[in-house]
């Protein structure tokens, strides 16, 4: 799985719930609120202030190594 900045939150955590880690790292710490659902990982980078690019480039590192 690639993920990319368009992906929604909990889709990705579906996936593989051991990316809730990076999340969780910049600040995303509701991860089971509705928002989670509702938004992509780019949209939520902008409310918390997190580079979207850095955050997307340290999951799929994550990935493409388990």
């Amino acid at each position: 799985m690639k993920v990319t900045k368009d992906m929604i939150i909990m889709d990705v955590l579906k996936a593989n719930p051991d990316t809730a880690q990076f999340f969780l790292d910049i600040g995303m710490h509701c991860l089971g609120c509705p928002s989670a659902s509702g938004e992509s990982i780019e949209q939520a980078c902008m409310v918390h202030g997190a580079d979207a690019d850095k955050l997307i480039a340290d999951i799929n590192a994550f990935l493409e190594a388990n």
